[in-house]
């Protein structure tokens, strides 16, 4: 008898029978023995129901919680919802995943992602499973490349198995653009190719970047990312960019006599002049943004990372630094390294500009800015997948809730994609979910507490996850 039947015979079986407790036992017992043959080579269950059992739905319509939960998933669609003790026929092929004290949450975005900008699709892959097996079920890249426009398609039409991809082309900065007849001329050339965004980096000018600006609302294609020192936030935000990343261009804005300064006075997103800024220049910095429904991707793992007064030794021996090559964590020490031996650094100024960037995001989600979750990885010492949960730590600490951060990872990035079956766990939405060991509302570093992550019709249990990280290895 090959594997296949006799699970499925063992199946029939156990599903015949009165439901006994030794005969649950020997059921789920089964059920574990499916997870890890299934671990080592992902088989599709598109074909047949996968069904949640005794957990915990954290839908995230509103902050709270629903306790012992049989959740149905059919074709890559949650079916059905319903309180484990109510009885349910199911279906003898079914896929039964013991969900007892676990939280069933939506899966996240990271929307400030990178993708290796190169020809060679295996290295993508490999990151895109990095973000998968943390939980991400959503990515935006943000340095575009054209063959990220070829994995978009292969994730989307299944044939490799990741987070949806959302791109960039490729960037918009003061190398590339030199004119703004240039910089029209590449809004026309991204947007023909098919790529959902225009990255814009430093460099613009305010005869590039109005050009840029006024094609991509012409031709339908939103401008995400930095904000160039010479364009700065006002401008930034009267153009109507789609997304403001890093919290570019913030400092400067509430910082006195910043438009006096060149733009290497200023330090990278102002960490020079952090320790003169003026929080009651918050409040006008909030009303322009407010209503003019602007993202805010804070990427605060990476200014608490990069720009804290942190020295490197402070992450180097952290364990998800095995999944990078050796050069890589060379390249952040040494940014870090020079960031610290600068002689415009000093410890007051970082704590500073840690300090009023928290600041700023509280504002923000106080005020009601929507904010993006995003780590900007994989960039110094932030990991693709794991930095996504520092992110959310940074984003407690700035003063959200739980809750709130969780949004920023869920609902509103549905809202910010126009994905209404995104977000929420609820029927009819899609099947990207999270199983988690304990209630991340409590306690956010609950999210590293990965069991599970079903995406679409694949389901990933811990073995499969354990023994992808074991392949993605680089120590």
């Amino acid at each position: 008898m090959d594997r296949r039947r006799g699970q499925t015979l063992l199946c029939r079986t156990l599903a015949s029978k009165p439901a006994t407790p030794m005969r649950i036992f020997f059921f789920f017992l089964f059920v574990s023995l499916v997870n890890t043959v299934v671990g080592q080579e992902l088989v599709s269950n598109r074909a047949r129901e996968i069904v949640f059992v005794g957990v915990n739905v954290i839908p995230m319509d509103r902050e709270r919680v629903l306790t012992n939960q049989t959740v149905t998933i059919s074709d890559g669609r949650i079916t059905g919802i319903y309180p484990s003790k109510q009885s349910i026929k199911r279906g003898s092929e079914s896929l039964y995943i013991d969900g007892t004290g676990k939280y069933l949450v939506p899966g996240w975005a990271e929307m400030h992602a990178h993708i290796p900008p190169i020809d060679d699709m295996e290295p993508m892959k490999d990151v895109l499973m990095l973000y998968l097996v943390n939980g991400i079920t959503t990515i935006r890249g943000m340095l575009g490349h054209p063959r990220h426009l070829e994995l978009r398609s292969q994730v989307n039409d299944g044939t490799v198995l990741g987070p949806h991809v959302y791109t960039t082309g490729p960037s918009f900065n003061g190398q590339t653009v030199k004119t703004p007849e240039r910089g029209a001329e590449m809004v026309r050339e991204q947007k023909a190719a098919g790529y959902d965004f225009l990255k814009l980096h430093p460099g613009l000018t305010n005869q590039t970047f109005p050009a840029i600006a006024r094609t991509a609302k012409e031709v339908g294609i939103p401008f995400v990312g930095h904000v160039s020192f010479n364009v700065g936030v006002w401008r930034a935000i009267d153009a109507r960019y789609s997304s403001i990343d890093h919290l570019d261009g913030f400092i400067e804005a509430i910082t006195p006599g910043s438009d006096t300064l060149a733009e290497p006075e200023t330090g990278l997103f102002g960490a020079w002049i952090a320790d003169r800024t003026d929080e009651a220049r918050i409040p006008k910095l909030i009303a322009a943004l407010r209503g003019t429904n602007i993202r805010v991707v804070p990427t605060q793992a990476l200014a608490e990372r990069w720009l804290s007064a942190q020295p490197a030794e402070a992450y180097t021996n952290a364990p998800e630094m095995r999944y990078m090559k050796p050069q890589e964590i060379t390249n952040w020490v040494n940014a870090k390294t020079n960031y610290l031996n600068s002689p415009n650094f000093t410890k007051a100024k970082a704590d500073r500009l840690i300090q009023v960037r928290r600041k700023l995001i509280y504002e923000c989600q106080k005020n009601g800015i929507p904010l993006l979750l995003g780590s900007d990885a994989p960039q110094v010492f932030n990991v693709p997948g794991f930095s996504i949960h520092h992110e959310m730590q940074y984003m407690v600490d700035a003063g959200l809730t739980p809750y709130q951060t969780l949004r920023a990872g869920t609902v509103n990035v549905a809202d910010y994609l126009n994905k209404p079956d995104w977000g929420t766990i609820k029927v009819g939405n899609v099947s990207d979910l999270v199983l988690l060991r304990a209630n991340p509302l409590i306690n956010i570093g609950n999210t590293r507490q990965i069991e599970g992550v079903m995406m679409g019709t694949n389901w990933l249990p811990k073995s499969y996850i354990d023994q992808t990280l074991s392949r993605l290895s680089r120590q």
